[in-house]
């Protein structure tokens, strides 16, 4: 059986804060040796969309060119974000999370807390998770996460509840891509299989982003910004 890498978090240009071209996403994973990543966009699968039309993911699940892209989306519930993995899903910032879980299991998919306990992040508070009783995991390494401290308490709070744990970059530029990564070992390299071995992650590969890494980050959303106040102007 395979050990496959995945980045279980990263966002394209199709982000309200993200500047990343799926294409060069997808270079940068293959460099680092990865066979994916889940494309997590803020409240929209623009970006699945657009890999859809252009051949880099496929509908029905197979990899392209030994390379899966896994369809989700970072939804902005009403008490933090929750990833969405395996799945498309129209716009549902504001929605409470269980039913935002509700839906993602309605439509085969998966639904992980993000950057849990960090609430300058909108991390979900602990209160919020024990209602949540039907969690499919819990991202306990964000390579983007300011404070350590957020992670092991993910950590912790994933191992006292046997939820199975996952790592990702949040990455926001291609440079930022693989930073951190859940391996895998699923009995086929599909959509369906892979999904089914996120409930046993075989290990994880943490790193934190770099400071180039943070500064690009910034100066990408200042220049938005900057160009958003300038198309209203």
């Amino acid at each position: 059986m395979r050990r496959l890498k995945f980045d279980l978090h990263c966002h394209s240009r199709f982000s309200a804060d993200g500047v990343a071209k799926p294409e060069d996403m997808i270079a940068r994973a293959r460099q680092l040796g990865l066979s994916g990543f889940a494309l997590t966009d803020h409240n929209t699968c623009a970006g699945v969309d657009y890999c859809l039309a252009r051949g880099l993911l496929r509908a029905d699940g197979e990899p392209v060119d030994n390379f899966l892209i896994i369809p989700g989306q970072e939804i902005s519930t009403a008490d933090g974000h929750l990833l969405a993995l395996g799945v498309t899903l129209p716009a549902m910032r504001g929605i409470a999370p269980a039913d935002a879980v509700r839906l993602i299991h309605a439509r085969g998919g998966l639904a992980i807390p993000a950057h849990p306990f960090d609430r300058f992040r909108a991390g979900i508070r602990q209160s919020v998770l024990d209602a949540l009783a039907d969690l499919d995991g819990l991202e306990v390494f964000n390579a983007a996460t300011a404070w350590k401290s957020c992670n092991a308490q993910a950590r912790a709070y994933a191992a006292a509840r046997g939820l199975p744990m996952t790592a990702g970059s949040d990455a926001h530029h291609p440079r930022a891509v693989g930073r951190a990564c859940t391996i895998l070992e699923p009995a086929q390299f599909n959509l369906p299989a892979v999904l089914t071995a996120l409930q046993h992650p075989a290990g994880r590969e943490e790193r934190y982003l770099t400071g180039l890494d943070t500064v690009l980050k910034t100066w990408h959303l200042l220049l938005m910004k900057i160009r958003h106040r300038g198309k209203k102007a």
